[in-house]
This record gives structure tokens, C-alpha cells and sequence, in this order.
């Protein structure tokens, strides 16, 4: 078996090399990696390649025992599963003692979300009296109103919506289609920006994109976030909004308001329910808080 340092170096200028990885990772994998090497050795292990599925699960064990949590136990399983993949294809071992180990379960976050009221706020921030602020109104109105992620919202096209039937046709992640119902306010303030404002920013120019800058070019993510913020702060929002939390509060939303669990998450675009089952977790937190204010809770 190779020398544990030589070997380790050797993986390590691969993730720079190959990989592209940063000094910063690399510092990482190798701590988590060296960890991992002492705790074999206090245990009587030769090396890392005589080390088992035993001796893995152990060292999660010791890590959790020490108070890291589950997320920093799941990355030092990563580090390893990284390293051993290494080692299998240099054939510098046989078997993977990583390979049938589940990772630790995440505590599961609770996207956050604006109230109706903050919502309203927002959409009604961007000014109506100038190309861009009808822009970024339409765009605001219907990223709400399909529950579309900031990707899609910047990649539709002039043919993405059927006005006359109220649908936006979207490419979510991989490519997959979904079509979306989309309500009035939302068609009539993308009938005014096709109409008023559209056309100003492209100044005679062509093209295939729905929502376009100054230059007539499609918008970046950046541009869309920095008016974001912008947006928020001028309706007083003083929670962190993020394009995303347009999406968890369609979603939230539509569940308060009674829609099922399937219909939103086809509206979503999730190909798994349980991506979606997060929102209910969030509709009966709310609830709660709402029957809090019960006089007889």
C-alpha cells in the first residue's frame, strides 16, 4: 500500500488539477481526510485501505459524539466517498468502504416566505411611469403568479404566453416543460410592458427574449436581483428577499388558499412530492401562529 502522505497529495493535486478545486477546499478534504487517518490509527487500523464499512461508520460516530452537526458530518463523509472514488479508479484499492453509507439526515429548512400584504407591497413598488418600471412589474407579477424561478423568468420568450387562454409555458430544470395558469393582473401587465415599454428598450432592435434591458439584451440574474432588493426596500420589507422567495410564497400561498398538494406541485415543475411537502410544513406553521392568537389557545 503506497504511503498514506504521498497518496493523499496525489488526490490533492488531481481536485487542483483536474478538478479546479480551491486552495480553500483542498485545505478541507485533505483536515477531513487526515482526521479520518488518525482515528483509523488509534484503532489499530494498518492503513486506509484495510479500513471497512465499520471503521467509516465509527468515525461519523465520533464526529456526531463531539457535537459536530449533521451537516458537517455529512461533509466529512463526502471528503471521504470524494477520496476513495479517487483511490478505486488510480486501482490503488479494491472495494469502497464508503459506499453503502447513507448520509446523515439534514434537518429539513423551511423556505422562507412574505405575507399577501408584503407581496402587494412589492408589486406595486416598481414605478409605472418609466419603460423599466413597467418591466419589472410585469416580471415581478408574473414570477408570482406562475411561481417561476429567476431562470425561467429571464429565459422566456415572446411566445412563452398564451394571453387569450392565461398559461405560461416555462423550461424549468433539465429542460422540462411545465405550463402554468396565469391570472389577469398578470397578462394585463405583460399586455402593457409588450405594448409601452418593450419597445422603448429595444430601440428598433430584434429580439426572441419576453423580458429585455436598455441594451435590448436578455437580463441577467444579477440585474433582476439587484432590483429586487431595491423593490423591497421601497415597500419597507425589512425581511431578506431573494427571487426565490417569490416561488416559496406562490407555493404557500396557494396551499393556504386551498389548492392540493399535486396541483402545486405540477405548477412548481418538482418531478418528487416530497419537494414540495416542505410548503405544507410552512401552511401549518402559519396556521398555528394564526390559532395562536385564539383567546381560548
Amino acid at each position: 500500500m503506497p504511503h498514506e502522505d504521498r497518496v493523499v497529495d496525489s488526490y490533492l493535486n488531481y481536485l487542483l488539477v483536474e478538478k479546479g478545486l480551491s486552495r480553500a477546499t483542498l485545505e478541507v478534504y485533505s483536515r477531513e481526510i487526515l482526521a479520518f487517518f488518525a482515528y483509523l490509527e488509534k484503532n489499530g487500523v494498518a492503513d486506509f485501505g484495510s479500513a471497512g464499512r465499520s471503521h467509516v461508520v465509527g468515525f461519523l460516530g465520533l464526529l456526531k459524539s463531539r457535537g459536530l452537526c449533521a451537516a458537517s458530518q455529512a461533509r466529512s463523509l463526502v471528503s471521504l466517498r470524494n477520496f476513495y472514488k479517487f483511490l478505486l479508479k488510480e486501482k490503488i484499492i479494491r472495494s469502497d468502504p464508503t459506499a453503502l453509507i447513507g448520509m446523515p439526515r439534514l434537518p429539513q429548512r423551511l423556505p422562507g416566505v412574505l405575507s399577501v400584504e408584503e407581496v402587494l407591497a412589492l408589486l406595486d413598488s416598481p414605478d409605472p411611469g418609466t419603460p423599466r418600471g413597467i418591466r419589472d412589474a410585469a416580471m415581478l407579477e408574473l414570477m408570482y403568479a406562475a411561481g417561476l424561478r429567476v431562470s425561467e423568468i429571464i429565459t422566456l420568450t415572446i411566445n412563452s404566453i398564451d394571453h387569450n387562454s392565461g398559461f405560461v409555458r416555462s423550461l424549468g430544470k433539465g429542460g422540462k416543460e411545465r405550463i402554468v395558469p396565469v391570472g389577469e393582473p398578470a397578462i394585463k401587465k405583460v399586455k402593457e410592458y409588450l405594448s409601452r415599454a418593450r419597445p422603448v428598450l429595444l430601440k428598433g432592435r430584434k429580439s426572441a427574449f419576453l423580458f429585455v434591458g436598455p441594451s435590448g439584451k436578455k437580463l441577467t440574474r444579477q440585474s433582476f436581483w439587484k432590483s429586487l432588493k431595491k423593490y423591497a426596500r421601497k415597500a419597507g420589507i425589512r425581511k431578506r428577499v431573494t427571487p426565490h422567495i417569490f416561488r416559496h410564497s406562490f407555493a404557500t400561498h396557494l396551499l393556504e388558499g386551498g389548492a392540493d398538494l399535486r396541483s402545486v406541485q405540477e405548477m412548481l415543475g418538482h418531478a418528487d412530492i416530497s419537494t414540495t411537502q416542505i410548503y405544507t410544513h410552512v401552511s401549518r406553521k402559519r396556521l398555528m401562529d394564526v390559532y395562536s392568537k385564539h383567546p381560548r389557545y
